[in-house]
This record gives structure tokens, C-alpha cells and sequence, in this order.
């Protein structure tokens, strides 16, 4: 037996709650399976939709969430696995289609594991999860463009929540001027530091603008989408690059194609679930040499797993900035 956090959907409706399950009722997985146990887990945006029933994040029911987990493999079926490994995961459609890792036991594919770097402990690298490795593969896209520290200032939207939390000390370290957008005044402190050498309020951007704007960054990094992301391509300079990688204000972009063809800026799509095995492990690399403890520290608040449903909505109310931790 083992506990964890379990979401149901039937004709009496969404519920939601942390009870015993037999091993027995875990995914089998006939070729290349490990069994593990999460030592901790985390809430992303994607698991705070699931956990509140906001969205239709979970297509196969029932349903144990978290689509990330660290820990220790118990038993393996996979070559390069062995009882007594650490390991990370993050996406590949658990806690959306496969059961996840808000659980003390997961049942998983060998090839969706990473393993953890000798940096972190499980703690620390549920503190970065599937947000701060998202943050990475947005930084390391655009280095890959050419942004360098001198460049000009990197604008980083949602700056509060996980992914520009971790977006902005990554930036910061590297040496980028950081502009951090939020619509927390009070959190200016924090933004700060982490590194942010300037805040500026989300409502800047987050109305309709026009098409082309003055030009301000170098590269962004977007969480948010809807006009936000339009107003922050309009004013990216000439040969820039924005990475976008969340909906926090919506799906929709009401943008037009001025800054493509008029300046050349670049749009990049940060992928994070499907991402392939190699990229994922320069992620991982890359956050366990550039992101100091104590940073991450500062960004962090855990819960135990009873306490997962709880702050999953205040995530999704906006009361919470940076990181959560699920200790398992």
C-alpha cells in the first residue's frame, strides 16, 4: 500500500483526496518500466489546473497527479537504471494521461527519467521542477540566438511564479540586465533579489497595444501569452528573440506580423513536456552549475502531500510567488 493524491470524475462530479492504493493499481508497463518512489514532487500551473478541476489537464481518470517528481528507482526493467538510483522526471504526459508523482510509489518509463544531478538533492530539484527546467530551455534558446550580457535588457513576464522566478536568477547570473514584469508591487524586494535590476507593473503590458512599439529588449522570456506576449514582441528590438512558454493570461495572441517582418524578431516555442532526452539533460546540467541553493531557497514553500489541494488553489488564485514543494 502506499498513499497519494488521487482525482476522480463520474456522474456525481470532480473530486479530489489523498488516500491508501494498492501497488496493484499501479500503470503496468511492459517494456522498459521502473518502479520508484517520489521523495518529493512539486505544483506547477498544469498540476494547480488539475488539482482544481479549472481545466481539462487530465484526460484519463482516475487520476493521480503531479507531473513531476524526484527520488530514489526501487526496482528497473530499463538498462540504464538500477535499484538505488536518483533520478528526476518531468512531463512526458504524467499526471495527465499516466499516473504521477503525487504519490509515495510511481510506476514510469525508464526513457522519461533523467538522472539527478549530484547538485541538488530531491528537495532542491522539486524546488526547480518542470517551472525552473522550463525557465532553463527559454535561457539556453536565447543564448542560442546570440544574446549575450551587454546585449540589452531581457524582460521576464510572471516574474512571481515559478518559471520567471527561476528565469530572472538564471538571467541574472549569467549576467543579463533583468526587467521583471508583475503585478505584485509588493514583491519588489524579492524580485530584487533574485536579481532583477528593475520591476515594472504587468498592466504595461497587458492591454491591448499596437502593433510596433518602441524598442526595449533584447529577448524575453513570456509565461503569460495573450497581450502580453503581443505588446512584448512589438517592442523587442531589431534581430531580437522572445521565448514563450506559458498562457497564465491566455491562449490567444493578438498580435500582427509587423515584428517578424519589420524587425526580424524571432518567436520561440519553449516546449518542456515532450522535450528529448538530451536536451533535458544539458537543462538539468546547465541549472546545477549556474543556479546557487540559496537563490533557490529563497523562492521555496512546502507542504506535505495532505496540504498539496490547499496550495494548489491559492496557486491558482495568484496568492503564491516562486516555488512549491510536495514532501512525499
Amino acid at each position: 500500500m502506499f498513499k497519494a493524491l488521487l482525482l476522480e470524475k463520474d456522474e456525481a462530479g470532480f473530486s479530489a483526496g489523498v488516500t491508501q492504493l494498492d501497488n496493484a493499481r499501479l500503470p503496468v508497463i511492459s517494456d522498459g518500466g521502473v518502479l520508484v518512489r517520489p521523495e518529493y514532487s512539486t505544483l506547477n500551473y498544469k498540476d494547480g489546473l488539475a488539482l482544481t478541476n479549472r481545466s481539462p489537464v487530465v484526460r484519463v481518470w482516475p487520476m493521480v497527479p503531479g507531473i513531476d517528481g524526484a527520488g530514489t528507482v526501487l526496482e528497473s526493467h530499463h538498462p540504464d537504471w538500477k535499484a538505488g538510483d536518483r533520478f528526476v522526471l518531468n512531463g512526458w504526459g504524467v499526471g495527465e494521461t499516466h499516473w504521477g508523482c503525487l504519490a509515495e510509489r510511481a510506476s514510469l518509463k525508464g526513457d522519461w527519467l533523467v538522472k539527478l544531478p549530484a547538485a541538488f538533492t530531491p528537495r532542491q530539484a522539486m524546488a526547480i521542477g518542470t517551472a525552473g527546467y522550463t525557465a532553463m530551455l527559454c535561457v539556453m534558446a536565447i543564448e542560442r540566438h546570440g544574446v549575450v550580457p551587454g546585449s540589452g535588457e531581457v524582460l521576464v513576464t510572471g516574474a512571481t511564479g515559478g518559471v520567471g522566478s527561476v528565469a530572472i536568477a538564471l538571467l541574472a547570473r549569467r549576467g543579463h540586465k533583468v526587467v521583471a514584469a508583475t503585478g505584485k508591487a509588493g514583491e519588489a524586494a524579492y524580485l530584487a533579489a533574485l536579481g532583477a535590476a528593475t520591476v515594472i507593473d504587468r498592466a504595461e503590458l497587458a492591454a491591448p497595444g499596437k502593433p510596433m512599439q518602441k524598442e526595449r529588449w533584447a529577448a524575453v522570456v513570456d509565461a503569460v501569452g495573450s497581450h502580453t506576449l503581443a505588446n512584448a514582441l512589438a517592442q523587442t528590438r531589431y534581430g531580437g528573440i522572445v521565448a514563450a512558454c506559458g498562457l497564465a493570461q491566455g491562449m490567444d495572441l493578438p498580435a500582427s506580423v509587423a515584428p517578424f517582418i519589420l524587425r526580424g524578431v524571432t518567436l520561440a516555442g519553449i516546449d518542456s513536456v515532450m522535450a528529448p532526452r538530451a536536451r533535458r539533460e544539458a537543462a538539468w546540467a546547465s541549472l546545477a552549475a549556474d543556479l546557487d541553493p540559496a537563490t533557490l531557497e529563497a523562492m521555496v514553500s512546502e507542504v506535505p502531500l495532505d496540504g498539496a489541494l490547499a496550495a494548489a488553489k491559492e496557486l491558482m488564485d495568484g496568492r503564491v510567488r516562486g516555488r512549491i514543494v510536495v514532501r512525499l
